[in-house]
């Protein structure tokens, strides 16, 4: 019977786990847009300066 060759098991295990996290990582980059894209319009920080309030 052949031995089992753990060395070999394990490193695919970590090649799977990098190659799902690198995926997980271009998905949410992805998802999200740069903070250089974003426009002043969908700044969500209160404006500031001499606004009044009634």
């Amino acid at each position: 019977m052949a031995k089992p060759n753990y060395s070999y098991e394990k490193r695919q295990r970590d090649l799977a786990k990098k190659k799902k996290k690198e995926e997980k990582r271009l998905k949410k980059q992805s998802g999200r847009p740069d903070a250089d894209t974003v426009s002043p319009e969908e700044n969500t920080e209160p404006p500031t300066g001499d606004a009044t309030q009634d």
